[in-house]
C-alpha cells in the first residue's frame, strides 16, 4: 500500500503532514527479529510474507476441516478454533463489523463439522469442548446446544440432556422468541422413552 493511502487510513483524524511523520516512526517500533515484518520499498510499504497472521490461519483452517481434514485420533482439534475471539473486538466501523460476521460465521460452521467427525469418531469428550466453543461464541446457535443434548443422550444421562434442552428452549423463548426446532426436540422425543419424555413436557 502506498505510504499517503496507509498513513491516511491508521490516521484519518490528524493533518496528512502528521500522519506521515506517524508513519515513518512505527516501523521502528515493531519487534525486531531475525525476519523483517514489514518491508518499504521506497513509497510502498508490504507486509513481509514470512508474517503470521491470525486471521488467515483461522480461515485456512476452518476451510481444511470443512473440507474434510480433521484432527486424527490423538490429536487434539485446532486450537485456534475453539479458543478464538471476535476480530477487533471494541471497534465498530463497518467494515470491521463486516469482516468479524464473516469470520464468526466461518468459524461456526467448522465448529460444527468438527463436532460431527468426532462424533464419528467416537471422541465424546473432545465433541463436547467443540460444542461449547460454538455456544460461546453464539450463545443462541441450536445446532451446538443439539450436540451437547445428543451427546448427554449417548452417555445415557437423560436428566442432563433435558435440562440442557430446557435451558436452550427458555433461552431462545426469551430472546428471538422461538421455540427450538422439530429437529431439536425430535432428537429428545425418539431418544427418551415415552413416559420420561411426557414427565418434562417433551413436544
Amino acid at each position: 500500500m502506498a505510504r499517503t493511502v496507509l498513513a491516511g487510513t491508521l490516521w484519518p483524524e490528524v493533518t496528512e503532514e502528521h500522519a506521515r511523520g506517524s508513519l515513518r516512526t512505527t516501523p521502528w517500533k515493531l519487534p525486531r527479529g531475525e525476519l523483517p515484518l514489514v518491508r518499504c520499498r521506497g513509497d510502498v510499504l508490504t507486509v513481509a510474507p514470512s508474517l503470521r497472521v491470525d486471521i488467515h490461519v483461522l480461515t485456512r483452517t476452518a476451510l481444511g476441516v470443512m473440507a474434510g481434514c480433521v484432527p486424527q485420533p490423538g490429536h487434539r482439534p485446532p486450537h485456534g478454533l475453539l479458543t478464538e475471539e471476535d476480530l477487533l473486538p471494541g471497534r465498530d466501523e463497518d467494515r470491521v463489523l463486516l469482516e468479524r460476521g464473516r469470520l464468526r460465521q466461518l468459524r461456526l460452521h467448522a465448529l460444527d463439522s468438527l463436532a460431527e467427525t468426532l462424533i464419528g469418531q467416537g471422541r465424546t469428550a473432545l465433541v463436547m469442548e467443540v460444542a461449547w466453543a460454538g455456544i460461546r461464541a453464539e450463545p443462541l446457535r441450536e445446532s451446538a446446544h443439539r450436540v451437547v443434548v445428543s451427546v448427554r443422550l449417548a452417555e445415557g444421562d437423560a436428566g442432563e440432556a433435558i435440562c440442557h434442552y430446557a435451558m436452550f428452549r427458555t433461552l431462545s423463548n426469551e430472546e428471538p422468541g422461538v421455540e427450538p426446532s422439530f429437529r431439536f426436540t425430535r432428537l429428545l422425543a425418539e431418544r427418551l422413552p415415552p413416559r420420561v419424555a411426557a414427565g418434562h413436557h417433551v413436544p
